[in-house]
């Protein structure tokens, strides 16, 4: 009798971990279409790819404009690909950064499809990549995600120690309260969002769980309170779980990742500020 019910429990469990996977990939909205070029922006820049755990992954390097500072790392968010996520970084060649900006897996031209893991695999292939490069020192890269990309730049740089700094804009600290939020801005599901996001979501790669361990690597945690997509207050929960050093910017009616575009010059100062005081201070 024990036997058979261990024996169910189990089907039950690879069930519901099969069925978490394929949900899952809902979560994510990658798109092949080409949203803005580098050019319409006046940056130059090049056409990469290279490998990750087991798929190849696309992205584009844009050359510091004289002497580099250091390189960043970006990690996107969550729908389109890397052409509709660039502008939030086209500052910063000007500024005397190197870019490397990379599609996860599945997004834009990159190979296979998404994943939680995957996602993060991708983004430390993306720090190995940009390491590797001439043009590039190694001991000067630092990381940026946005939204989606910042919470797995969170777990991607608690997994790596050859990131100088790190910035997250809009990062939430859990997939199922991310889920739960957004489902919540829906009239016809908020009633049942809390439910719906534990049913539907699993769990793993959470960056809650990893926040605590980035020290001594400084992170800077930006959120907007009017962000509609992810709940800023999920911001405050991963500053407070960080250990020094850490900063905290939180914009009154920020919206979701408008740091860069939607503060007349405010939100790259800061960056731009935060990364040169963790390299050089």
């Amino acid at each position: 009798m024990d036997s058979g019910r261990r024996v169910q429990s189990t089907k039950i469990r690879e069930i519901r971990a099969i069925a978490a996977l394929r949900v899952d990939r809902w979560f994510y909205f990658p798109t092949a279409d080409i949203y803005a070029r580098p050019e319409e922006f006046g940056l130059n820049y090049q056409s990469v790819t290279f490998d990750s755990a087991d798929q190849q992954l696309h992205g584009w390097f844009f050359p510091a404009r004289g002497p580099a500072v250091g390189t960043v790392v970006h990690a996107h968010g969550n729908a389109g690909n890397v052409s509709a996520h660039f502008p939030y970084i086209a500052w910063m060649p000007a500024s005397g950064w190197n870019v490397l900006c990379f599609d996860y897996r599945g997004y834009g031209r990159s190979g296979g499809r998404p994943s939680r893991r995957g996602t993060v695999e991708d983004t430390l292939a993306a720090i190995r990549y940009a390491r590797s490069r001439p043009d590039v020192n190694p001991e000067r890269i630092v990381l940026f995600g946005q939204s989606l990309g910042g919470a797995v730049a969170l777990v991607a740089a608690s997994e790596r120690r050859g990131v100088r700094a790190l910035a997250v804009e809009g990062a939430f600290a859990t997939y199922r309260q991310a889920a739960q939020y957004v489902c919540a801005q829906s009239w016809a599901l908020a009633l049942t969002a809390g439910t719906l996001s534990r049913l539907l979501i699993s769990a793993g790669c959470e960056p809650i769980d990893h926040v605590a361990h980035l020290a001594p690597t400084p992170v800077f945690f930006i959120a907007g309170k009017d962000d509609s997509i992810c709940d800023y207050r999920q911001t405050l929960e991963l500053h407070a779980a960080a250990a020094e050093p850490k900063r905290l910017w939180v914009i009154e009616g920020g919206r979701h990742a408008g740091a860069m575009l939607e503060t007349d010059g405010e939100g790259p100062r800061r960056l731009d500020e935060f990364f040169r005081q963790a390299l050089d201070g």
